[in-house]
């Protein structure tokens, strides 16, 4: 019943991102709108109080309860981008706004987009590592919360991946094909 309802979660917000933004650019009802987008979040709640309960009941602590509170933690950090990245494309193609910019190619600015993103996971990360944390004390020591061990190794390794990228963008900046780091002019004595 976990997995079914966090398919239904990540479904339905796929469900109402677009009914957001269509009420938004089609209907032009910018609050109605809001009011959709708004209401994603109590998605992931009810995901967490199913969880709470399904643990609560005597369940046993297993890869769905931790796959949960992954899907929280993600939902939280990836999920206002994400809706920021769609609202700027469906403005652009829908309402005439203006094309929506890439990532920064090259140096620092990349490095700094690139910890920015790292941020997104870090927060993602953080969230499912304290909800995993909160299943383990929740369900006490008399039940096996390995499984939910399991995941939180699983998001530290995910953790270090994104700052070990940041960092490498930041230690070594990717330069324009073909041009040099630009040069300082020489003045003469």
């Amino acid at each position: 019943m976990i997995v079914a309802l966090v398919i239904a979660c990540e479904v339905a917000f796929w469900v109402l991102l677009a009914a957001g933004l269509s009420v938004r650019y089609l209907l032009k009802r910018r609050r109605t709108s809001v009011v959709l987008l708004l209401c994603e979040p109590l998605l992931e709640l009810v995901l967490l109080a199913v969880t709470a309960i399904d643990l609560k009941n005597g369940a046993a602590p297993d890869w769905r309860h931790g796959l949960a509170a992954v899907y929280i933690g993600f939902t939280v950090g990836l999920g206002p981008p994400t809706i920021k990245w769609a609202d700027a494309w469906v403005a652009h193609r829908f309402s005439g706004g203006p094309r929506p910019a890439g990532p920064p190619k090259y140096g620092t600015a990349r490095a700094v987009h690139e910890w920015k993103v790292a941020g997104r996971w870090i927060l993602a990360c953080a969230v499912g590592l304290a909800l995993l944390q909160a299943a383990a004390w929740y369900v006490g020591g008399s039940r096996d919360t390995d499984p939910l061990r399991a995941w939180q190794l699983r998001l530290l390794l995910v953790l270090a991946v994104n700052v070990v990228i940041a960092a490498g963008y930041t230690v070594f900046p990717k330069r324009e094909p073909g041009g040099h780091r630009p040069r300082e002019a020489h003045r003469r004595p």
